[in-house]
C-alpha cells in the first residue's frame, strides 16, 4: 500500500486558474488563500487520486484515496496521514477495517487476508499486538495474546479436528506450561519448548477422570462464525473475555467454569505479517496427536494415567500410575504436586501480592542508587570503598522529596552497601547500567519463586531472568561484607571463576521497623535452553536425597538423587577442576562451608529415538500403547551414535549467543583440534562455550537406584547434554553453632557423611565427590 505522506507544491496556483500545478499534479476544490482547504480532489501524476477534505494544504477529515494498482482506502485522515478509522482494500483482495495511526494499523481492527484467513483484535505499528483471534481458512483458530505479529503469551489453539492446546506461546510456538486435550478425550499436562513437548508431564487416557485442577483458559473461547467486520459489541466482548480470563486465573473461578477441552501436540502455525498484507500459514493437514493418544479400543485399563518425560518432542520415559492410588491420602499430595508443577515454579508479582510493595521499594531504591553512582567516573576501588562509611542512605516518602520521586508504595528507608565496589563488579561482567536497571526496575514485575530456600530466604527473578534477588539474614549480610574485599580480588583475578556473581547488596527498612536485606546475583540458568534436571551437590550423604513423591520437573535434586556421570573433553575437565580448586581454596580461607555445586543439565534428544518417532505414531494409531511400542522400536532400530550437537571453531562466521554476565577466555577442545569452539544445537542455535556455561558433555546413566554410590558404574543409557554449573551458597561460616551441630550429629551419624565439617575436610570431600561425577575418560 502506498500510504506515505503526499508532498504537494502549490507555487503559482493563483496564476494557474486551470488548477494544474507546475509539477503536473491537478487539484480541483476549495482554497483558503493559496492552499487547498475544504472539500477537493487531488490527482498525482502517477494516477493516484484523493477525494475528500483538506485543512491548510493537508488531507484531514474523511476521504477516499485510490492508487493506480487498484488498492483503496476510505476513512479518516489527519495531517496528511491515514489516521483514525477506515477501510483499506488491497490489490490482492485483502481487506482491513479498523483503526490507523500514521499510515499504520494501530488499535482495534479486523483483517481478512487473500487466503481467507481472518484476524480480529489489537494492532500496534502495523502488526497484531495484544489480545486477538486468528482464524485460518481451514477452520483452525488461535485466541490469545500477540506480540509483533506472532503468538506470544497465553493463548488457546483449536484445530478443526477437535484438538485444543492451551499453553504459553513464544514467537508463534508453544513454549511453557500448558495442557492439551484431544478429541478422543485423552489429555496431556506438561511443558512445551519451541513447539515441542520437553520435560515431565502426565498423560490421561480417554475416559480417565482428571482429578487435578487445570489452568484452563476457557474464557478465551469465542464462538465461531466471525465475520470480517466485527461490531463494537463484539470488540467489547473480546476485551471482557480477556479480562475474565485473568480473573479466572487469579481467583481460580475456573473450578466453576471448567468444561472438557481438546488438544494437539504438533507443530503450531506460525504467523508472520511483515508486509501487513499477508500471513504465512504452517498448519498441518492432519492431527499431530498420534504420539499422545492411546487407542480407544485397546485392552489397556482406562483408569491408568502415565507419567511421561520428553526431550525435544521425543518420548524417553513412560510409566503407568493407577488413577485410584491418586485418590488416596498419599495420592492427594502427589496431585497437589502436579498441580503446582502445572502452574510453574514461579509467579509474577501483581498488585495485591504479598511482595508487591517490597518489589516497588526495591525497584525504586536500585533505580536511585544506580542513577546516582553511574555518573561517577569509573576508577579502581579503594580500601574505604569497603568500609562502614561506604553506604548510600535515603528516605523515600510516598509524596516524594527533594531527592526522591513520589511513588505508590509505602514510606521506607533505603540503604545501599559498597556501591562503588558492586558498580565495578557489574562492569567486570559487562553489565550495562541501563540494562541492569531495565531488567530489574523496568515496566515489568519481578517473579517470585514458589518454593523458598531451606534457610527461609525468598528468591525473586527479574522479568528477563538475568538476575536473581535473594533475601538475606543479618548474619549472611555480615559475612558477605566481611569477605567482600577478598571476594572482589578473587573475582578480578580469575575470569572463569565459578563462584556466585554478586552485583548489589541493599536493605529496606519499613516504618514499622522491619528490615529486609537483599543481594542481587547473576542467574546461571539464564539460557534459551531448557534445563531438564537441576542438582545441588555438596559431597555429603546425610539427608542428601529427595523423597520421590516430592519430585517434579521443578525440583532441585541432591547428591544421592544423582544417577549420572558426565564425560567432558579432557582440556575442559582439567580447566574445570583447576578452577574448582582455586575457588574452594578461597572459600576455605574465609572459613566457608555448606557451599554446593549447582548443576543444570539440558538433554539433547537421542537421534536413535528421533528416528523412531514416526514409528511410534504408526503403532499407536494401530492400537499399541506408547509404553509397548517404545520397547518394540528399540529392538528393531539400530542405535545411531551421532551426537545431538556439533562443535565448530569460534572464529567461523555466524551469529553466536553469548551467556549472560560471563567473561574470561574460552576453553579449548581436543575434539575441535584444541581450538576455541562454539556449540551448535540443531534447531536451536549456536552458543559460546565457556567454563561452566554451555559446556557439552556425554551423560552416562549408572543406576536407577539413587542410593547406589557412583563408583558402581553399570551403564544403561547415554545422552548428549549441555551443562551449566556454578558454586553457590557461600555465606555460611564454620562458626560455633556449626561446630556444635557437627558434634551432635556425629553421635548419631558417620562424621564424614554430615555437611557441617571443618572447611579443609569440606573442600577435600567436595572435590573428591565431583571427581566421581566428572570422571576421566578411559
Amino acid at each position: 500500500m502506498r500510504g506515505g505522506r503526499r508532498v504537494v507544491s502549490f507555487l503559482g496556483v493563483l496564476q494557474l486558474r486551470a488548477n494544474t500545478l507546475p509539477n503536473g499534479d491537478i487539484y480541483v476544490g476549495s482554497f483558503d488563500g493559496l492552499v487547498p482547504h475544504g472539500p477537493g480532489k487531488y490527482m498525482w501524476t502517477d494516477g493516484a487520486l484523493y477525494d475528500g477534505e483538506w485543512d491548510k494544504s493537508k488531507m484531514t477529515g474523511r476521504g477516499l484515496i485510490q492508487w493506480p494498482s487498484g488498492a483503496s482506502y476510505e476513512g479518516d485522515f489527519r495531517g496528511g496521514f491515514i489516521d483514525g478509522a477506515g477501510i483499506f482494500k488491497g490489490v490482492d483482495g485483502s481487506v482491513y477495517k479498523g483503526s490507523w495511526r500514521m499510515n499504520k494499523k494501530h488499535g482495534m481492527g479486523t483483517m481478512v487476508y487473500p487466503n481467507s484467513d481472518i484476524y480480529e483484535g489489537l494492532w500496534n505499528e502495523g502488526l497484531p499486538d495484544g489480545s486477538g483471534k486468528y482464524t485460518w481458512s481451514d477452520g483452525n483458530v488461535y485466541t490469545g495474546t500477540w506480540k509483533s505479529g506472532k503468538m506470544n503469551g497465553r493463548g488457546v489453539m483449536q484445530w478443526i479436528n477437535g484438538d485444543t492446546l492451551d499453553c504459553n506461546w513464544l514467537n508463534g510456538l508453544a513454549h511453557g506450561k500448558g495442557y492439551c486435550k484431544y478429541a478422543s478425550g485423552a489429555c496431556y499436562i506438561g511443558t512445551w519448548d519451541r513447539g515441542l513437548k520437553d520435560g515431565h508431564g502426565i498423560f490421561y487416557q480417554p475416559g480417565s477422570k482428571i482429578s487435578c485442577n487445570l489452568e484452563v483458559s476457557d474464557c478465551l473461547t469465542i464462538n465461531d462464525g466471525t465475520s470480517a467486520s466485527s461490531s463494537s459489541n463484539e470488540k467489547i466482548t473480546l476485551g471482557l473475555l480477556f479480562l475474565l480470563q485473568k480473573l479466572c486465573k487469579n481467583w481460580r473461578l475456573r473450578r466453576f467454569l471448567h468444561r472438557p477441552r481438546r488438544i494437539s501436540n504438533g507443530t503450531t502455525p506460525v504467523f508472520d505479517d511483515n508486509s501487513g498484507n499477508h500471513v504465512c500459514q504452517d498448519v498441518p493437514s492432519k492431527s499431530f496427536s498420534a504420539d499422545d493418544q492411546s487407542p480407544q479400543d485397546s485392552e489397556v485399563d482406562k483408569d491408568l494415567v502415565y507419567e511421561r518425560e520428553y526431550v525435544q518432542g521425543v518420548l524417553i520415559m513412560e510409566q503407568p500410575k493407577n488413577e485410584d492410588s491418586r485418590i488416596s491420602d498419599s495420592g492427594i499430595a502427589q496431585e497437589n504436586t502436579w498441580e503446582k508443577q502445572a502452574r510453574g515454579p514461579m509467579e509474577t508479582i501483581y498488585m495485591g501480592h504479598r511482595s508487591y510493595y517490597l518489589m516497588l521499594n526495591l525497584q525504586l531504591g536500585i533505580r536511585y542508587t544506580v542513577g546516582k553512582i553511574t555518573p561517577v567516573p569509573l576508577r579502581e576501588v579503594r580500601l574505604n570503598d569497603f568500609g562502614p562509611r561506604a553506604r548510600i542512605k535515603m528516605y523515600f516518602p510516598c509524596e516524594g522529596s527533594q531527592y526522591t520521586p513520589p511513588h505508590y508504595s509505602v514510606d521506607f528507608f533505603w540503604k545501599d552497601y559498597c556501591p562503588m565496589v558492586f558498580r565495578n563488579l557489574r562492569e567486570m561482567f559487562h553489565i550495562d547500567a541501563a540494562d541492569y536497571m531495565m531488567s530489574i526496575c523496568g515496566g515489568d514485575s519481578l517473579k517470585e519463586l514458589s518454593s523458598p530456600g531451606k534457610s527461609g530466604s525468598i528468591f525473586y527473578l527479574s522479568q528477563d531472568e538475568r538476575f536473581v534477588i535473594k533475601t538475606l539474614r543479618k548474619t549472611e549480610l555480615k559475612i558477605l561484607l566481611k569477605m567482600l574485599p577478598k571476594y572482589y580480588n578473587h573475582v578480578k583475578a580469575y575470569d572463569n571463576t565459578l563462584i556466585t556473581k554478586f552485583f548489589g547488596v541493599h536493605r529496606i527498612t519499613l516504618k514499622a521497623g522491619r528490615k529486609v536485606r537483599f543481594v542481587v546475583m547473576g542467574n546461571m540458568f539464564c539460557t534459551e535452553l531448557r534445563i531438564h534436571r537441576k542438582y545441588d551437590l555438596k559431597g555429603s550423604t546425610q539427608g542428601r536425597s529427595t523423597k520421590k513423591q516430592n519430585i517434579n520437573e521443578n525440583t532441585t535434586l541432591k547428591d544421592l538423587d544423582l544417577s549420572y556421570v558426565f564425560h567432558v573433553d579432557k582440556p575442559w575437565r582439567e580447566a574445570l577442576f583447576r578452577q574448582i580448586a582455586l575457588d574452594c581454596m578461597f572459600l576455605e580461607s574465609q572459613s566457608i562451608i555448606d557451599y554446593s555445586m549447582l548443576l543444570g543439565i539440558h538433554f539433547r534428544a537421542p537421534n536413535h529415538l528421533k528416528s523412531i518417532t514416526s514409528y511410534q505414531s504408526t503403532l499407536e494409531s494401530s492400537g499399541i500403547s506408547a509404553e509397548m511400542d517404545y520397547s518394540v522400536a528399540l529392538q528393531h532400530e539400530e542405535k545411531i551414535s551421532s551426537k545431538g550437537f556439533l562443535l565448530v571453531a569460534a572464529n567461523e562466521p555466524g551469529p553466536t549467543v553469548r551467556g549472560s554476565h560471563i567473561r574470561g577466555s574460552m576453553v579449548r577442545a581436543a575434539e575441535g583440534g584444541y581450538e576455541e569452539v562454539d556449540i551448535v544445537l540443531p534447531g536451536t542455535g549456536r552458543f559460546r562455550v565457556q567454563l561452566g556455561v554451555n559446556m557439552p558433555a556425554r551423560a552416562q546413566k549408572v543406576h536407577e537406584d539413587v542410593n547406589v554410590e557412583l563408583e558402581n558404574v553399570d551403564t544403561i543409557e547415554e545422552y548428549d547434554v549441555v551443562l551449566y554449573l556454578g558454586i553457590i551458597d557461600i555465606l555460611q561460616e564454620y562458626n560455633v553453632s556449626k561446630r556444635v551441630e557437627h558434634a551432635v550429629k556425629s553421635l548419631k551419624f558417620d562424621p564424614l557423611s554430615i555437611s557441617a565439617v571443618d572447611p579443609n575436610l569440606y573442600l577435600r570431600r567436595f572435590v573428591s565427590f565431583l571427581e566421581k561425577v566428572f570422571p576421566e575418560r578411559d
